[in-house]
């Protein structure tokens, strides 16, 4: 848990594996000044009384629970899989996969519900007997470690659970998905006596992360227009609260600024023209703080 020597705060991450990359660009986005090397173990921020631990993707879940580290950054399904109940502070929104069942191409079976009877490989097997049994479905399952895919090939089951991005590497080995088990994506997770604790320390490296989060999905508009078309644009633009409008040294023109939506930009610029914007400017935005 926190160091009791220094107080500093300890966050456990990956140190390999796919959810790393996004884990250290959205630390450094949240402002966090530190270093990390290929071997590194532990990473002093030089800005916050927080340490990094660079520790096995497996064993995040661990280190949080057993309170050597106050928080940490894995996956919902290694969390759904180890059984561990931990507070879950924030979901981060990338490491977006799902655990999904899936047969060969040319077997019969069209939904989870006929996988009934059936032998399941997978290397989520708590995972899986739990989605299993909450739908009523009777199998078998397999544990197996790695190469999940090939378990049909070999004998080994009827059916597959395993973890399924975008779908490539299931058309590859031969196989279709039938239904999904779980969906998964990277979260912070807390130690339930650092939540108690130190609930203040921990909502403030969660403002720091979330307001990296809520900005990746906006925008930031401004554009000049007529004062008079500013009821047309202003309904075209649903802000975090309002438009802001400033009057221009021109007479009868206006700035407007606003905050929408980054998948709504480009259905919006057209729009935005054709009510009167012009010089119309899309800004991105580093952190948004509700």
């Amino acid at each position: 848990m926190t160091d009791p020597s220094t107080g500093r705060l300890r966050l456990a991450v990956p140190n390999k594996g796919r959810l790393v990359e996004p884990t250290l660009r959205l630390l450094h986005d949240a402002g966090l000044i530190f270093e990390e090397h290929e071997r590194t173990l532990v990473s002093r921020v030089q800005n916050f009384d927080l340490d990094i631990l660079f520790v096995r993707t497996n064993d995040v879940i661990e280190f949080v629970g057993d309170g050597v580290a106050d928080l940490g950054i894995t996956g919902i399904d290694l969390l759904s899989e180890s059984g561990a109940e931990l507070p879950q502070v924030r979901f981060l929104g990338y490491g977006r996969c799902r655990l999904a069942a899936a047969v060969p191409n040319d077997a019969p079976y069209r939904s989870v519900a006929d996988l009934a009877g059936l032998r399941v490989a997978t290397a989520h097997p708590q995972t899986a007997r739990r989605f299993f049994a909450s739908e009523g479905i009777q199998v078998d399952i397999i544990p197996i470690s790695g190469a999940v895919e090939v378990a049909p090939r070999l004998g080994l089951a009827e059916a597959i659970v395993d973890l399924v991005s975008s779908g490539s590497t299931l058309v590859m080995n031969g196989l279709r998905q039938v239904g999904d088990v779980l969906a998964s994506e990277a979260v912070m997770v807390a130690n339930p006596t650092a939540e108690r604790e130190r609930s203040d320390d921990l909502a403030a490296i969660d403002t720091m992360i979330s307001a990296v989060i809520a900005a990746r999905s906006r925008k930031y508009l401004m554009m000049n227009a007529p004062a008079s078309h500013l009821p047309e644009l202003g309904a075209l633009l649903p802000a975090l609260e309002s438009p802001t409008v400033i009057p221009l040294a021109h007479e009868g023109m206006i700035a407007i600024h606003s905050v929408v939506g980054a998948d709504d930009v480009w259905g919006l610029l057209p729009r935005l023209k054709a009510a009167g914007a012009s010089g119309i400017l899309v800004l991105p935005i580093e952190k948004i703080v509700p």
